[in-house]
Protein backbone atom coordinates (compact mmCIF):
# COMPACT_ATOMS: atom_id res chain seq x y z
CA UNK A 1 0.00 0.00 0.00
CA UNK A 2 1.57 3.65 -1.45
CA UNK A 3 0.70 6.01 2.06
CA UNK A 4 -0.22 9.01 2.00
CA UNK A 5 3.15 11.58 3.18
CA UNK A 6 3.07 13.71 5.95
CA UNK A 7 4.69 17.14 4.97
CA UNK A 8 6.06 18.83 7.94
CA UNK A 9 7.34 22.69 7.99
CA UNK A 10 10.54 23.78 9.60
CA UNK A 11 11.71 26.87 9.79
CA UNK A 12 15.05 26.13 10.75
CA UNK A 13 17.49 23.34 11.41
CA UNK A 14 16.05 22.25 14.78
CA UNK A 15 12.95 22.17 13.79
CA UNK A 16 13.67 20.26 10.60
CA UNK A 17 14.73 17.38 12.91
CA UNK A 18 12.06 17.84 15.47
CA UNK A 19 9.62 17.60 12.85
CA UNK A 20 11.40 14.05 11.39
CA UNK A 21 11.68 12.92 15.15
CA UNK A 22 8.16 13.11 15.71
CA UNK A 23 6.99 11.17 13.04
CA UNK A 24 7.20 13.73 9.79
CA UNK A 25 8.13 11.45 6.51
CA UNK A 26 9.19 15.10 4.47
CA UNK A 27 10.23 18.59 5.73
CA UNK A 28 9.70 21.69 3.59
CA UNK A 29 12.26 24.12 3.83
CA UNK A 30 13.72 27.54 2.53
CA UNK A 31 17.10 28.64 1.87
CA UNK A 32 18.14 32.19 2.28
CA UNK A 33 16.76 32.95 -1.23
CA UNK A 34 13.18 32.77 -3.03
CA UNK A 35 11.80 31.81 0.15
CA UNK A 36 7.68 32.54 0.70
CA UNK A 37 8.70 33.18 4.48
CA UNK A 38 11.51 35.78 5.45
CA UNK A 39 10.15 35.82 9.15
CA UNK A 40 11.50 32.32 9.22
CA UNK A 41 15.14 31.69 9.79
CA UNK A 42 15.46 29.82 7.01
CA UNK A 43 18.87 28.00 5.96
CA UNK A 44 22.43 28.72 5.10
CA UNK A 45 24.03 25.94 2.83
CA UNK A 46 25.85 24.23 5.07
CA UNK A 47 22.32 24.13 6.96
CA UNK A 48 20.59 23.04 4.16
CA UNK A 49 23.37 20.22 3.69
CA UNK A 50 23.10 19.20 7.57
CA UNK A 51 19.44 18.74 7.29
CA UNK A 52 19.66 16.96 3.96
CA UNK A 53 22.03 14.49 4.91
CA UNK A 54 19.80 14.38 8.47
CA UNK A 55 16.49 13.27 6.64
CA UNK A 56 18.26 10.67 3.96
CA UNK A 57 19.49 9.09 7.46
CA UNK A 58 16.31 8.57 8.43
CA UNK A 59 14.92 7.65 4.80
CA UNK A 60 13.32 10.34 4.91
CA UNK A 61 13.13 13.79 2.33
CA UNK A 62 13.55 17.44 2.24
CA UNK A 63 11.60 19.79 -0.37
CA UNK A 64 13.11 23.00 -0.71
CA UNK A 65 10.80 26.23 -1.32
CA UNK A 66 11.36 28.73 -4.36
CA UNK A 67 8.23 29.69 -4.39
CA UNK A 68 7.99 33.38 -4.85
CA UNK A 69 6.55 35.29 -7.85
CA UNK A 70 9.65 36.41 -8.82
CA UNK A 71 10.90 39.82 -10.49
CA UNK A 72 13.56 40.67 -13.28
CA UNK A 73 16.21 40.69 -10.77
CA UNK A 74 15.52 37.81 -9.43
CA UNK A 75 16.27 35.47 -12.41
CA UNK A 76 20.05 36.00 -12.62
CA UNK A 77 20.82 34.02 -9.36
CA UNK A 78 18.11 31.28 -10.05
CA UNK A 79 20.08 29.21 -12.36
CA UNK A 80 23.02 28.53 -10.40
CA UNK A 81 20.38 28.41 -7.10
CA UNK A 82 18.94 25.59 -8.29
CA UNK A 83 22.43 23.61 -9.68
CA UNK A 84 23.03 24.10 -5.85
CA UNK A 85 20.67 22.95 -4.00
CA UNK A 86 20.08 19.60 -6.38
CA UNK A 87 23.92 18.76 -5.92
CA UNK A 88 23.06 19.31 -1.64
CA UNK A 89 20.84 16.29 -2.67
CA UNK A 90 17.72 18.06 -1.77
CA UNK A 91 14.85 15.95 -2.93
CA UNK A 92 12.78 18.36 -4.71
CA UNK A 93 12.41 21.96 -5.14
CA UNK A 94 9.18 24.31 -4.84
CA UNK A 95 8.17 26.66 -7.89
CA UNK A 96 5.34 28.63 -8.59
CA UNK A 97 5.93 30.52 -11.45
CA UNK A 98 6.62 29.32 -15.20
CA UNK A 99 9.70 31.31 -15.83
CA UNK A 100 11.66 29.59 -12.01
CA UNK A 101 10.31 26.63 -13.60
CA UNK A 102 12.06 26.52 -17.39
CA UNK A 103 15.17 27.83 -15.37
CA UNK A 104 15.40 24.93 -12.92
CA UNK A 105 14.36 22.70 -16.05
CA UNK A 106 17.59 23.74 -17.57
CA UNK A 107 19.82 24.10 -14.36
CA UNK A 108 18.92 20.82 -12.74
CA UNK A 109 17.38 18.43 -14.82
CA UNK A 110 17.36 15.57 -12.83
CA UNK A 111 15.96 17.76 -10.18
CA UNK A 112 12.57 16.72 -8.81
CA UNK A 113 10.14 19.55 -9.11
CA UNK A 114 6.86 20.75 -6.98
CA UNK A 115 4.70 23.04 -8.36
CA UNK A 116 3.36 25.35 -5.32
CA UNK A 117 -0.26 26.24 -3.93
CA UNK A 118 0.84 30.07 -5.17
CA UNK A 119 0.29 28.73 -8.84
CA UNK A 120 -3.45 28.66 -8.45
CA UNK A 121 -3.88 25.02 -9.07
CA UNK A 122 -7.96 24.34 -8.69
CA UNK A 123 -8.35 22.13 -11.95
CA UNK A 124 -7.06 18.88 -13.66
CA UNK A 125 -5.98 20.43 -16.87
CA UNK A 126 -3.77 22.80 -14.56
CA UNK A 127 -2.39 20.10 -12.77
CA UNK A 128 -1.88 17.80 -15.70
CA UNK A 129 -0.38 20.38 -17.72
CA UNK A 130 2.43 21.09 -15.33
CA UNK A 131 2.90 17.21 -14.88
CA UNK A 132 3.42 17.32 -18.96
CA UNK A 133 5.52 19.51 -18.71
CA UNK A 134 8.06 17.99 -16.09
CA UNK A 135 6.65 18.38 -12.41
CA UNK A 136 5.91 15.75 -10.47
CA UNK A 137 3.99 17.12 -8.36
CA UNK A 138 1.66 19.63 -7.84
CA UNK A 139 0.29 21.24 -4.59
CA UNK A 140 -3.27 21.88 -4.65
CA UNK A 141 -5.27 25.72 -3.92
CA UNK A 142 -6.67 26.09 -0.72
CA UNK A 143 -9.76 27.17 -2.47
CA UNK A 144 -10.43 22.81 -2.91
CA UNK A 145 -13.41 20.76 -1.92
CA UNK A 146 -12.74 16.89 -1.64
CA UNK A 147 -15.31 16.44 -4.69
CA UNK A 148 -12.69 18.77 -6.45
CA UNK A 149 -9.84 16.89 -5.38
CA UNK A 150 -11.36 13.75 -6.22
CA UNK A 151 -12.36 14.75 -9.91
CA UNK A 152 -8.64 15.90 -10.14
CA UNK A 153 -7.43 12.67 -9.09
CA UNK A 154 -9.54 10.99 -11.48
CA UNK A 155 -8.53 13.06 -14.67
CA UNK A 156 -4.86 13.11 -14.12
CA UNK A 157 -1.63 10.51 -15.05
CA UNK A 158 -1.03 8.22 -11.94
CA UNK A 159 2.57 9.21 -11.88
CA UNK A 160 1.42 12.51 -10.85
CA UNK A 161 1.33 13.21 -7.11
CA UNK A 162 -0.83 16.26 -5.57
CA UNK A 163 -0.31 17.52 -1.74
CA UNK A 164 -2.86 19.62 -0.30
CA UNK A 165 -2.62 21.51 2.85
CA UNK A 166 -4.71 20.46 5.94
CA UNK A 167 -3.64 22.03 8.72
CA UNK A 168 -2.32 25.35 9.44
CA UNK A 169 -3.22 29.22 9.03
CA UNK A 170 -5.45 30.04 6.48
CA UNK A 171 -5.01 33.22 3.68
CA UNK A 172 -7.89 35.28 3.37
CA UNK A 173 -6.52 35.73 -0.17
CA UNK A 174 -7.16 33.59 -3.22
CA UNK A 175 -4.33 31.14 -2.76
CA UNK A 176 -2.03 33.01 -1.43
CA UNK A 177 -1.92 35.76 -4.11
CA UNK A 178 -2.45 38.78 -2.16
CA UNK A 179 -1.83 42.50 -2.64
CA UNK A 180 -3.34 43.70 0.94
CA UNK A 181 0.12 44.30 2.47
CA UNK A 182 2.31 45.22 -0.37
CA UNK A 183 -0.17 48.51 -0.71
CA UNK A 184 -0.77 49.12 3.13
CA UNK A 185 3.19 48.41 4.56
CA UNK A 186 4.82 48.05 1.16
CA UNK A 187 5.89 44.28 2.16
CA UNK A 188 4.85 41.99 -1.09
CA UNK A 189 3.23 38.49 0.73
CA UNK A 190 4.48 37.50 -3.01
CA UNK A 191 7.97 37.98 -2.08
CA UNK A 192 7.71 36.42 1.66
CA UNK A 193 7.49 39.25 3.68
CA UNK A 194 3.41 39.72 4.42
CA UNK A 195 2.71 41.57 7.54
CA UNK A 196 -1.18 40.38 7.80
CA UNK A 197 -2.92 43.37 7.26
CA UNK A 198 -6.16 40.75 6.89
CA UNK A 199 -6.00 39.85 10.40
CA UNK A 200 -5.92 43.97 11.72
CA UNK A 201 -8.99 45.38 13.18
CA UNK A 202 -10.93 47.73 10.71
CA UNK A 203 -13.92 50.43 10.60
CA UNK A 204 -15.80 52.02 7.57
CA UNK A 205 -15.43 55.53 6.92
CA UNK A 206 -17.34 57.30 4.29
CA UNK A 207 -15.80 59.53 1.85
CA UNK A 208 -17.25 62.81 2.81
CA UNK A 209 -17.23 62.24 6.46
CA UNK A 210 -13.38 61.41 7.47
CA UNK A 211 -12.46 60.74 10.86
CA UNK A 212 -15.83 59.63 11.40
CA UNK A 213 -15.06 55.78 12.05
CA UNK A 214 -18.06 53.23 12.27
CA UNK A 215 -18.02 49.70 12.99
CA UNK A 216 -18.49 47.82 10.24
CA UNK A 217 -20.42 44.39 12.59
CA UNK A 218 -22.59 45.16 15.71
CA UNK A 219 -20.05 45.05 18.32
CA UNK A 220 -18.49 48.64 20.12
CA UNK A 221 -14.90 46.88 19.61
CA UNK A 222 -14.74 46.86 16.22
CA UNK A 223 -14.76 43.68 13.52
CA UNK A 224 -11.67 41.55 12.12
CA UNK A 225 -13.71 41.28 9.21
CA UNK A 226 -11.14 39.11 7.27
CA UNK A 227 -9.75 37.19 10.03
CA UNK A 228 -10.19 33.40 9.02
CA UNK A 229 -10.09 30.58 11.57
CA UNK A 230 -7.28 27.87 11.15
CA UNK A 231 -7.06 24.70 9.62
CA UNK A 232 -7.95 21.67 10.61
CA UNK A 233 -8.36 18.45 8.67
CA UNK A 234 -6.83 15.68 11.43
CA UNK A 235 -10.50 14.37 12.09
CA UNK A 236 -11.03 13.74 8.35
CA UNK A 237 -7.80 11.55 7.52
CA UNK A 238 -10.20 8.44 5.72
CA UNK A 239 -11.67 11.08 3.80
CA UNK A 240 -7.89 13.01 2.70
CA UNK A 241 -6.64 9.31 1.87
CA UNK A 242 -9.46 8.01 0.05
CA UNK A 243 -9.76 11.53 -2.50
CA UNK A 244 -6.34 10.69 -3.59
CA UNK A 245 -3.73 13.19 -2.43
CA UNK A 246 -0.34 11.71 -1.94
CA UNK A 247 0.65 14.51 0.58
CA UNK A 248 -0.40 16.07 3.31
CA UNK A 249 0.89 19.27 4.40
CA UNK A 250 1.05 21.41 7.51
CA UNK A 251 1.40 25.00 7.68
CA UNK A 252 3.64 26.84 10.04
CA UNK A 253 7.35 27.43 8.53
CA UNK A 254 6.89 30.28 11.29
CA UNK A 255 6.08 28.49 14.01
CA UNK A 256 8.01 27.27 17.42
CA UNK A 257 9.39 23.61 17.57
CA UNK A 258 6.74 22.89 20.39
CA UNK A 259 4.17 23.55 17.46
CA UNK A 260 5.84 21.27 15.16
CA UNK A 261 6.15 18.16 17.20
CA UNK A 262 2.79 18.58 18.57
CA UNK A 263 1.01 18.92 15.67
CA UNK A 264 3.21 16.40 13.85
CA UNK A 265 3.00 13.84 16.31
CA UNK A 266 -1.13 13.86 16.42
CA UNK A 267 -1.55 13.82 12.65
CA UNK A 268 1.19 10.68 12.76
CA UNK A 269 -0.86 9.04 15.31
CA UNK A 270 -4.14 9.36 13.43
CA UNK A 271 -2.64 7.95 9.73
CA UNK A 272 -0.82 5.08 11.81
CA UNK A 273 -4.35 4.30 13.39
CA UNK A 274 -6.10 4.60 10.27
CA UNK A 275 -3.57 2.34 7.96
CA UNK A 276 -3.22 -0.13 11.03
CA UNK A 277 -6.89 -1.43 9.95
CA UNK A 278 -8.80 1.15 7.70
CA UNK A 279 -12.03 -0.73 7.39
CA UNK A 280 -12.23 -0.63 11.83
CA UNK A 281 -10.86 3.24 11.98
CA UNK A 282 -12.43 5.11 14.45
CA UNK A 283 -11.13 8.57 15.28
CA UNK A 284 -9.45 9.26 18.79
CA UNK A 285 -10.77 12.79 20.33
CA UNK A 286 -7.65 12.95 22.08
CA UNK A 287 -5.86 13.39 18.90
CA UNK A 288 -7.86 16.78 18.46
CA UNK A 289 -7.29 18.17 22.22
CA UNK A 290 -3.61 17.44 21.33
CA UNK A 291 -3.53 20.34 18.46
CA UNK A 292 -5.58 22.01 20.22
CA UNK A 293 -2.61 22.69 23.14
CA UNK A 294 -0.93 24.36 20.33
CA UNK A 295 -1.25 28.50 20.32
CA UNK A 296 -3.93 29.00 17.80
CA UNK A 297 -6.92 29.91 16.12
CA UNK A 298 -11.03 28.54 16.47
CA UNK A 299 -10.59 25.79 13.52
CA UNK A 300 -12.84 24.27 11.15
CA UNK A 301 -12.35 22.57 7.80
CA UNK A 302 -11.47 24.62 5.09
CA UNK A 303 -12.86 24.26 1.49
CA UNK A 304 -13.22 20.92 1.76
CA UNK A 305 -16.63 20.28 2.19
CA UNK A 306 -17.95 23.30 0.63
CA UNK A 307 -17.50 26.50 0.60
CA UNK A 308 -16.95 27.77 4.08
CA UNK A 309 -19.99 30.30 5.88
CA UNK A 310 -19.59 33.10 7.86
CA UNK A 311 -18.52 30.79 10.48
CA UNK A 312 -15.17 30.29 9.04
CA UNK A 313 -13.95 33.96 10.29
CA UNK A 314 -13.36 35.27 13.65
CA UNK A 315 -15.19 38.83 14.30
CA UNK A 316 -14.44 39.81 17.58
CA UNK A 317 -10.97 39.37 18.05
CA UNK A 318 -7.06 38.65 16.23
CA UNK A 319 -5.50 36.87 19.70
CA UNK A 320 -4.27 32.90 19.58
CA UNK A 321 -5.94 30.69 21.74
CA UNK A 322 -3.20 29.86 23.78
CA UNK A 323 -3.72 27.18 26.81
CA UNK A 324 -0.90 25.57 27.13
CA UNK A 325 2.78 26.48 27.33
CA UNK A 326 5.98 24.74 26.71
CA UNK A 327 8.64 24.93 29.87
CA UNK A 328 11.81 23.07 29.06
CA UNK A 329 13.09 20.84 26.29
CA UNK A 330 15.03 17.89 27.44
CA UNK A 331 18.68 17.73 26.68
CA UNK A 332 19.94 14.60 28.68
CA UNK A 333 18.51 11.65 30.48
CA UNK A 334 20.86 9.95 33.28
CA UNK A 335 19.39 6.41 34.30
CA UNK A 336 21.90 6.26 37.39
CA UNK A 337 20.35 9.26 39.11
CA UNK A 338 16.72 9.30 37.33
CA UNK A 339 17.86 13.36 36.86
CA UNK A 340 16.28 14.84 33.38
CA UNK A 341 18.45 17.80 32.34
CA UNK A 342 16.59 20.69 30.19
CA UNK A 343 16.82 23.66 29.46
CA UNK A 344 13.79 26.12 30.21
CA UNK A 345 11.61 27.81 27.51
CA UNK A 346 8.86 29.28 30.15
CA UNK A 347 9.31 29.55 34.43
CA UNK A 348 7.93 26.60 35.94
CA UNK A 349 8.03 25.77 39.97
CA UNK A 350 8.34 22.46 42.01
CA UNK A 351 5.36 21.07 42.17
CA UNK A 352 3.77 21.66 39.51
CA UNK A 353 1.66 18.90 36.94
CA UNK A 354 3.14 18.34 33.95
CA UNK A 355 3.41 16.26 30.52
CA UNK A 356 5.99 14.80 29.07
CA UNK A 357 5.89 14.97 25.30
CA UNK A 358 7.99 12.59 23.81
CA UNK A 359 9.86 11.84 20.20
CA UNK A 360 6.70 8.48 18.54
CA UNK A 361 5.37 7.53 22.27
CA UNK A 362 2.56 8.39 24.17
CA UNK A 363 2.45 11.41 26.22
CA UNK A 364 3.08 10.82 30.21
CA UNK A 365 1.97 13.28 32.83
CA UNK A 366 3.73 13.72 36.19
CA UNK A 367 4.21 16.12 39.02
CA UNK A 368 7.77 17.71 39.26
CA UNK A 369 9.32 16.62 43.14
CA UNK A 370 12.20 17.64 42.65
CA UNK A 371 13.73 20.46 40.39
CA UNK A 372 17.30 22.00 40.20
CA UNK A 373 19.78 24.76 39.23
CA UNK A 374 22.83 23.62 36.73
CA UNK A 375 24.73 23.84 40.34
CA UNK A 376 22.28 20.84 41.61
CA UNK A 377 20.89 23.47 43.76
CA UNK A 378 17.70 22.62 44.74
CA UNK A 379 15.45 25.48 43.74
CA UNK A 380 11.30 25.76 43.87
CA UNK A 381 11.42 28.10 40.59
CA UNK A 382 12.89 28.27 37.35
CA UNK A 383 12.84 31.19 36.01
CA UNK A 384 15.36 32.32 34.01
CA UNK A 385 15.10 32.53 30.30
CA UNK A 386 16.91 29.21 28.64
CA UNK A 387 18.36 27.98 32.30
CA UNK A 388 19.76 24.62 32.73
CA UNK A 389 17.28 22.99 34.97
CA UNK A 390 17.06 19.27 36.38
CA UNK A 391 13.94 17.19 37.16
CA UNK A 392 13.76 14.26 38.51
CA UNK A 393 11.60 11.44 36.45
CA UNK A 394 11.42 7.49 37.54
CA UNK A 395 10.22 7.12 33.40
CA UNK A 396 13.52 7.90 31.20
CA UNK A 397 12.97 10.87 28.95
CA UNK A 398 14.51 10.63 25.51
CA UNK A 399 16.69 13.63 24.27
CA UNK A 400 14.50 16.17 22.14
CA UNK A 401 11.00 15.85 24.52
CA UNK A 402 9.17 18.86 25.49
CA UNK A 403 7.70 19.44 29.19
CA UNK A 404 4.38 21.39 28.97
CA UNK A 405 1.84 22.66 31.13
CA UNK A 406 -1.09 24.62 31.26
CA UNK A 407 -0.87 28.12 31.04
CA UNK A 408 -1.25 30.41 33.94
Amino acid sequence: MNKVELLAPAGNLYKLKIALKYGADAVYIGGEAFSLRVAADNFTKEEMAEGIDYAHSLGKKVYITANIIPHNRDLAQMEEYFKEIYELGADAVLISDLGAFNICRKAAPDLEIHISTQANNTNYATVQSWHEMGAARVVLAREMTLNEVREIRDNISPKCEIEAFVHGAMCVSYSGRCLLSNYMTARDSNYGACSHPCRWQYSLVEEKRPGEYMNVFENERGTFIMNSKDLCMIEHIPELIGSGISSLKIEGRVKSEYYVATIVAAYRKAIDAYYADPVNYKFNPEWLEEVKKVSHRDYYTGFFFGIPDTGAQIYGTSSYIRNYDIVGIVLDYDEKTKLCKLTQRNRFFKGDEVEIIQPMKENTKMKITVLKDENMNDIDVANHAAMTAYIESDIPIAKDAMIRKKAE
